[in-house]
């Protein structure tokens, strides 16, 4: 009512012009300003009431004050990105161009001399001073780090505004623990690799990662880099919204790890938590909490290698009642074609056969490797990729 009382009061200013930037006024009495220049919509009737459009809302024309503009939240515009990527990610490049027209690719000349070392040539170097650039790496195998972090260490130093590095899958995530001396964890030395990216004219670089395999890891980068850490389980809750059970789905975790990653991003689903039991020289997986009994149970995981553990689990699960055992992992690595281990129940009953398995394209060989195969779906990373290129 004070709003409407205070937008009465502008139209009765002698001030008052029918050109002026509007105020709107919903059925609430909150306030939004419109920024275009048109006339007044609704007037005062007779009595001084203020008339309703037929949308419910009374268009009433007052000057915007700059007190009032300031509290009006502002829409950051987009900024314009130059996009690199490796060869690799190609297709989720172009993919992740399709989502904002503030995207622009840029191809990188990918070529090897005769002893196989990299030559590489950035194409219209001159072009993109000033600029916003991003590189979409994929880190897959040692043969590719070489290459990659050439270019890495290559593209803040040709002048640009600011420099973003998106890398879906941090490979040697599993590898961060000493269990004898002499072991040489692999996650804290790629740290140190890409903590020394050399600053750009905006400062340090913005380093995008998904579903990290530690949580401790994220403390292994230095004062150069500024990690942003993302997540594929949006995509995975809106999957399963999709489904005709949605109402029916229950989380399992295959040990405590996967949950202290995940639960909070899953917290309004029944979860079940299971656990590893070391006898002798074996590993076996044994339900911990939660009951799975009549439920559809989806498997939560940051990756799977060679996919024992979710084997293991789905056999627990299926042991305990599931009516039907689906799978997530945001990063699929399947070395050697591992994906094969994992059927698709098509009848064969959960304890056999999968109902889903999704994954993301983070590791795009394996995406290409898995597509059109069930129990296999893939989630894209493009739309989350292109949001993070935009913070």
């Amino acid at each position: 009512m004070a709003a409407i009382r205070a937008c009465k009061h502008a139209i009765s200013n002698p001030r008052f012009d029918s050109n002026s930037d509007l105020c709107v006024i919903n059925a609430a009495g909150s306030r939004s300003l419109s920024f275009q220049r048109r006339r007044i919509r609704s007037v005062l009737s007779s009595n001084g009431d203020i008339k309703s459009s037929s949308t419910g809302e009374a268009f009433v024309q007052v000057p915007a004050s700059p007190a009032m503009l300031a509290s009006m939240p502002m829409k950051r515009p987009k900024k314009n990105v130059c996009l690199f990527y490796c060869e690799e990610m190609r297709e989720i490049a172009e993919r992740v161009a399709l989502e904002s027209d503030a995207i622009e690719l840029r191809s990188i000349n990918w070529r090897r001399f005769e002893d196989g070392f990299p030559n590489l040539f950035i194409p219209n170097a001159h072009g993109i001073r000033g600029q916003h650039v991003a590189f979409l790496a994929s880190l897959s195998s040692p043969k590719v780090l070489f290459e990659q972090f050439s270019i890495i260490y290559a593209l803040p130093r040709l002048f640009i505004s600011s420099f973003t590095v998106i890398l879906p899958f941090f490979p040697t995530g599993s590898y961060e623990r000493m269990e004898d001396e002499g072991d040489v964890p692999t996650a804290p030395i790629l740290s140190r690799f890409l903590s020394n990216i050399p600053l750009s004219r905006g400062g340090p670089t913005s380093l995008v990662i998904f579903d990290i395999h530690a949580l401790q890891e994220r403390f292994y980068f230095g004062d150069n880099v500024l990690p942003c850490f993302e997540s594929g389980i949006p995509l995975l809750k809106n999957r399963l919204q999709q489904l005709p059970d949605s109402d029916n789905i229950s989380i399992a975790f295959p040990d405590e790890g996967s949950w202290k990653r995940f639960h909070q991003q899953l917290q309004h689903f029944p979860m079940i938590i299971c656990t590893k039991v070391r006898e002798g020289n074996r590993r076996f997986v044994r339900l911990k909490e939660g009951n799975p009994e009549g439920r559809h149970v989806v498997i939560v995981d940051d990756l799977v290698q060679s996919g024992g553990t979710l084997i293991e689990c789905q056999k627990v699960l299926a042991a305990h009642g599931a009516a039907k055992i689906s799978a997530y992992v945001t990063h699929g690595i399947f070395p050697n074609g591992t994906w094969e281990r994992f059927q698709y129940d098509n009848g064969v009953g959960p304890e056999k056969g999968l109902s889903y398995f999704w994954i993301t394209d983070s590791c795009p060989i394996t995406a290409k490797q898995v597509k059109d195969r069930p129990p296999f779906e893939v989630l894209s990373l493009a739309s989350a990729i292109a949001d993070a290129i935009q913070i």
